[in-house]
């Protein structure tokens, strides 16, 4: 099998955590490059892949030879609708690919000049249509929810000014736009449009809604002895599933750091793998800046019945 193009974040320890073992079937979440699927297959596990991105099929062929491999081109979200039983494995690995920020015309980075674009699956409104005709109290919503931007009205204000003079088509017009909106950069780290940037992929590609039915979905077809492993990449994703599986778990915090996490609810769906996130070492870092923000979570189903939504 050919080598990706990126090697995924966080490879080691999630192989650790789902630990595929030939014959089982493991679901890769968001298939990419295939760094994950192809780390599955070398371990003898049976391999279905989702990715909404209809460019990822071109990195499927070399792994179809295997016999145990197969790509869906839909949202992870939607798994449960295409497995007929139940799988040993679930790698969630959330956000926007290293390739997609890459590819300029995709319009996700503000580093490089594109069509303000940012859908993963190619369909519904982009992030043209949302900045260009939204109001600007749902701009400011966006900014401040999605992008934990607390500059959020100054922004949204900013680009409804613009707009009504010519609207948005290019990254680089919004990033240059936001940047003055902030007062320019002033030596930060980072750059002014990251958060706004952020909140408006996430927004467009309905991420967070997404990861929260998959995690349902997950909690529904995992068998019991299963395992989910799931990497994030910012505080919003990463609070979702620690939530989630902390609730499944069956716990909640004690309110004193000398006792254990108090038990709840319905019989627990998950336990935990391990306590907290873990998160990349020096050599992944240094070779790979987006590891930086990475953080894993991992559990292992139980026998339990799936929790059902209040009525």
């Amino acid at each position: 099998m050919s080598d990706a193009p990126h090697r995924p974040v966080l490879l080691d320890e999630v192989i650790e955590a789902l630990a595929p073992q030939p014959g089982q079937t493991v679901i890769d979440g968001t298939f990419g490059a295939g760094g994950y699927s192809r780390a599955f297959l070398d371990a003898g596990a049976k391999v279905v892949a989702f990715d909404r991105d209809p460019t990822a099929a071109r990195f499927a062929a070399p792994l179809m030879a295997s016999g145990r491999f197969s790509l869906i081109e839909d949202c992870f979200s939607t798994m449960a609708a295409h497995l007929d039983g139940p799988c040993d494995g679930i790698a969630l690995d959330l956000g926007v690919s290293s390739m997609q920020l890459d590819e300029a015309e995709r319009g996700f980075s503000f580093m490089r000049d594109g069509p303000l674009d940012m859908r993963m699956a190619r369909d519904g409104i982009s992030a043209a249509d949302l900045v260009n005709t939204a109001e600007q109290a749902e701009l400011a919503r966006i900014f401040y929810v999605y992008g934990e931007e607390r500059q959020s009205r100054r922004i949204a204000a900013a680009l409804v000014r613009r707009r009504a003079e010519a609207p948005f088509e290019r990254t680089l017009d919004l990033a240059e736009v936001v940047e003055r909106a902030l007062g320019g950069r002033r030596g930060a780290k980072t750059h002014p449009a990251t958060r706004a940037f952020q909140a408006l992929r996430i927004a467009v590609n309905a991420e967070l809604e997404e990861l929260e039915a998959a995690l349902e979905a997950a909690e529904q077809i995992l068998r019991e002895g299963g395992r989910l492993a799931v990497v994030t990449f910012h505080s919003l994703e990463d609070r979702i599933v620690k939530a989630f599986l902390t609730e499944r778990a069956g716990r909640l915090p004690s309110g004193s750091r000398h006792l254990p996490p108090t038990q709840v609810g319905p019989a627990p769906t998950f336990s935990l793998l391990f306590n907290g996130a873990r998160t990349a070492g020096e050599p992944e870092m240094a070779a790979n800046p987006r590891a930086r923000s990475a953080k894993l979570r991992a559990a292992m189903r139980t026998g339990a019945p799936i929790w059902r939504a209040a009525a």
